[in-house]
């Protein structure tokens, strides 16, 4: 196959990737920024206490993380096809993108709220700040630094299962290289959808990180 046959096809497989990516990752911050905050506010000695369910959603959310991916994705497909009526493509590689992404992003969301000094909590909680006010306000606003590289590492550990959901059809790079490279023995084919990869991963690397140094000025 000559090179212009095949850069016609790494322009609408980089696409797909990148719909899956924007895709999943929107979707797993709906699911886990909410959980990130309630694993906070439940934990002991915070605004809302309540170990129960913090120690049941974190275990949950373990559970899920613990799960390879290429496992759970194979795992998945008959809810998958349940949802979107397919198993195979690149929208039905969204769902198991998103079931896996949202325990990830619960606790990177977790990581950047504890990081709030207590002693601006307690502050809020003295003028008389509601719950939900200390989280719009204070949690949120304080972590936004941290939540932007959080968004930023998310991406590109979604940019990896998107690669791996290639293996089961899942459309974009990780499908061109194994179709295209792996099995027709092309490892220029491989090195290019490498390459991109890496580019596209330092771009959202750069963009996260120098958002991030702007907010935290």
């Amino acid at each position: 196959m000559a090179w212009a046959d095949i850069f016609q096809l790494f322009l609408p497989a980089t696409g797909e990737t990148l719909y899956m990516v924007a895709a999943s990752t929107i979707l797993a911050y709906l699911i886990g920024l909410p959980l990130g905050i309630i694993l906070v506010v439940t934990s002991p000695g915070h605004i809302l206490p309540n170990p129960w369910v913090e120690r049941t959603l974190g275990t949950v959310i373990n559970i899920l993380r613990s799960a390879p991916f290429i496992i759970l994705l194979v795992a998945l497909i008959p809810f998958t096809r349940a949802i979107v009526g397919t198993s195979v493509g690149t929208t039905a590689a969204i769902v198991p993108l998103v079931i896996s992404a949202a325990p990830f992003v619960a606790r990177v969301v977790e990581s950047s709220l504890k990081e709030v000094p207590h002693g601006v909590i307690e502050a809020a909680l003295s003028m008389g700040a509601s719950p939900r006010q200390i989280i719009q306000k204070v949690l949120l606003p304080e972590a936004k630094a941290s939540l932007i590289l959080g968004v930023a590492i998310t991406t590109i550990s979604v940019i990896g299962y998107t690669a791996m959901a290639g293996a089961v059809g899942g459309g974009g790079l990780g499908d061109l290289a194994i179709q295209y490279g792996y099995n027709r023995f092309r490892t220029d084919i491989m090195i290019v959808t490498v390459v991109i990869l890496v580019v596209i991963v330092q771009i959202i690397q750069s963009l996260g990180t120098t958002l991030a140094r702007k907010l935290t000025h």
